[in-house]
C-alpha cells in the first residue's frame, strides 16, 4: 500500500457517534421512532433488516445528509473525516481519472500531485485500465470500486456504505467487501446497510437490526444470529415475511 494513498493518520481512535432520542418526520409520518443508540469503537456496523425498516434513513442521519426532526446527533470529539458509497454511485460526467483528481482538487491537493494519486487508487482497484473510459459507461460493479476509489483517496476514518453490492454479480460483491475489509483493516470504521445474510456474516462485528423505523437490536454478530432477542430479527433470520 503507498502511504501517500492512504496514510497513517487513520491509526488514530475514531471518537462514538452518539444518537440521544434521535426521531425523524416527513410529511406527518413519523419514519424513524426517537432512537438512542451509540456506535463506538473501529467496527464494522451492519444495519439490517426488512425493506421499509429505516436502515437508510438510520445512515443519513448518521453521516449528516439528513437532519433529525428530534433529538440531538453528535460524535464525542472532533467529527471525523466521512465518506460515503452509495448503491447507485454519484459519478461525474467525465472520466474514471478526472472523477478522482476532481475529489483530490476539491480536497486542496495540488494540481501536479492529482494525477499520480489518481492513477496509484486506480490501481489499488483495479481500474488503471479504464482510467480513461467515461465513468457512467462502466459496469455496475467497476462504478462502485471507482466510488470506492475516491472514498480512498478522502482519507475517511469512517466510511458509510448503503447497499453497496446489491444488483452486483458474485465476483463484484467479493471485490467490493475485500475493499471494505481493507479500509477497515487500515482503521476506517464501517458503518454498512445491508439486506444479505450471507454479506452480514461475511463483514459484521457487530449488527444494528431495524424493524418499523425502530432499533430493535444493537448486538455483537455471533449474538445476533446465534440467539436474536427479538422474534422480528428471528423470523427475519429464518428468511420469513416480516411486516
Amino acid at each position: 500500500m503507498n502511504a501517500s494513498i492512504f496514510p497513517a493518520s487513520l491509526l488514530t481512535i475514531v471518537p462514538a457517534l452518539h444518537f440521544e432520542q434521535v426521531s425523524f418526520e416527513h410529511r406527518d409520518h413519523r419514519l424513524l421512532a426517537p432512537t438512542t443508540l451509540t456506535l463506538s469503537g473501529c467496527q464494522r456496523t451492519l444495519i439490517m433488516g426488512p425493506n421499509g425498516a429505516g436502515k437508510s434513513l438510520l445512515m443519513r442521519l448518521a453521516h449528516g445528509l439528513l437532519s433529525p426532526s428530534s433529538g440531538n446527533i453528535h460524535w464525542q470529539g472532533k467529527p471525523p473525516a466521512q465518506a460515503m458509497v452509495f448503491q447507485r454511485p454519484v459519478l461525474l460526467r467525465r472520466s474514471a481519472i478526472d472523477n478522482l483528481t476532481y475529489a483530490l482538487a476539491v480536497s486542496g491537493v495540488p494540481r501536479r500531485q492529482r494525477k499520480n494519486i489518481a492513477l496509484q487508487a486506480l490501481e489499488k482497484f483495479g481500474l488503471v485500465a479504464l482510467a480513461k473510459r467515461p465513468a457512467r459507461v462502466l459496469s455496475g460493479g467497476e462504478q462502485q470500486r471507482l466510488a470506492l476509489a475516491r472514498a480512498w483517496l478522502l482519507n475517511p476514518a469512517v466510511l458509510f456504505l448503503d447497499e453497496p453490492t446489491a444488483a452486483l454479480d458474485p465476483a463484484a460483491i467479493k471485490a467490493v467487501e475485500d475493499a471494505v475489509n481493507e479500509f477497515h483493516h487500515n482503521g476506517t470504521r464501517i458503518i454498512m446497510t445491508t439486506h444479505d445474510l450471507h454479506q452480514a456474516h461475511r463483514l459484521a462485528d457487530e449488527v444494528v437490526f431495524m424493524y418499523g423505523g425502530q432499533v430493535l437490536e444493537h448486538t455483537p454478530a455471533h449474538r445476533f444470529f446465534d440467539t436474536p432477542a427479538s422474534t422480528q430479527a428471528g423470523a427475519f433470520l429464518r428468511g420469513e415475511l416480516v411486516w
